[in-house]
């Protein structure tokens, strides 16, 4: 990292306020370039990391490790054009098997302000799917965490607009690059789309608007649709923003919309809100029997107490990953899945 060389007239600097300020701007100078250069070696640790785990699983003699790895991975925008941040995989024990089994991916999608490593921080994904692979053998999905905003405080709402061309990234770039890496099943009825927030809106609808792609989708928390407020109403601002002024464009995207003009036989969504979360509440609520009028296998599961957090979204994951798991073709169906879930029918 470059070094900070702090240059000040004497003259000036000898005036008591100018030099405190001037002491105090020189401290946080320093701390950010200490700052910088933590998280410069904790990216070079992840990096070298990575390149050990995939290629300890090239020389590996086959057993099954007793957990799994979570690699960084460069997916880069060749047809989008989108800058994203490097996403977080996770690999399950049985992915270092040999022969190597060709697995089902899970997308987790962030929120924002948020980054990929929310998921496995706040979220949990590694100790749940850990704990899900110990009662299966090794097997697990492969989850696939994405950046879907570019920045931690930018909001894409997963759309090709200004912002940034995110839905092709998410549903052209970011498949081929995790086929071609980590031998995955192709996108279809083995993938699914699941999503925190403004990360579950985006679930929904990519699911949706790509049905090819995304045989099951989990929203949790998210709002009615793509939204740059955090309201359900206030549709003017994406509009505007997002759609260039298209009424049009925003109806595409709109899931509500969607569900309503034509069905979806054999997908599968599942909604998870807390109970203190006014406005996604409203939105499951809203979205759930649509869902199952369109033919969607719908499960909604409401957190009594539960707010806007990680507690809730952790929660989700860990209660919500047997069912997806089942609906990818990876572990038999088991009622006792969906213990926690009301069943919506059409």
């Amino acid at each position: 990292m470059p070094g900070i060389e702090l240059i000040i007239d004497i003259s000036v600097a000898s005036w008591w306020p100018v030099g405190a300020v001037l002491l105090v701007l020189g401290v946080l100078g320093v701390a950010v370039a200490i700052r910088a250069r933590r998280r410069f070696v904790r990216m070079l640790a992840a990096v070298g990391s990575a390149v050990l785990v995939l290629a300890s699983a090239d020389a590996a003699d086959g057993s099954v490790p007793p957990a799994g790895a979570v690699v960084p991975a460069t997916l880069p925008g060749t047809v989008s054009g989108f800058a994203a941040r490097d996403a977080l995989v996770y690999l399950p024990p049985v992915w270092f098997a040999r022969p190597r089994p060709v697995l089902p991916v899970v997308l987790l999608l962030h929120g924002s302000p948020g980054s990929p490593d929310d998921w496995t921080e706040g979220g949990q994904a590694q100790a749940t799917a850990d704990a899900f692979a110990a009662q299966h053998s090794g097997v697990a999905p492969v989850l696939v965490m994405p950046d879907s905003n570019g920045s931690l405080t930018a909001d894409t709402e997963c759309v090709d607009s200004p912002t940034g061309q995110v839905e092709t990234y998410l549903t052209v770039d970011v498949p081929a690059a995790v086929q071609k890496t980590f031998g995955t099943q192709p996108p279809g009825q083995r993938w699914a789309v699941v999503g925190l927030s403004e990360g579950g809106s985006c679930a929904i609808m990519l699911a949706l608007r790509h049905p090819r792609l995304f045989s099951t989708f989990a929203d949790f928390s998210g709002l009615v649709g793509p939204r740059l407020s955090d309201t359900n109403a206030d549709t003017a601002d994406t509009v505007a923003q997002l759609f260039g002024g298209s009424q049009q464009q925003f109806a595409a995207h709109d899931p509500a919309t969607l569900l309503r003009a034509a069905p979806f036989p054999g997908m599968g969504g599942w909604f998870e809100v807390g109970t203190d979360d006014g406005e996604p509440l409203a939105a499951a609520r809203e979205l759930a029997p649509l869902a199952a009028a369109a033919g969607i296998d719908t499960c909604l599961v409401v957190i009594a107490d539960g707010a806007h957090t990680f507690d809730v979204w952790s929660s989700a994951l860990r209660s919500s990953l047997p069912w997806v798991a089942a609906r990818l073709g990876l572990v038999p169906a088991d009622p006792s899945m969906t213990a926690s879930c009301q069943p919506i029918s059409s």
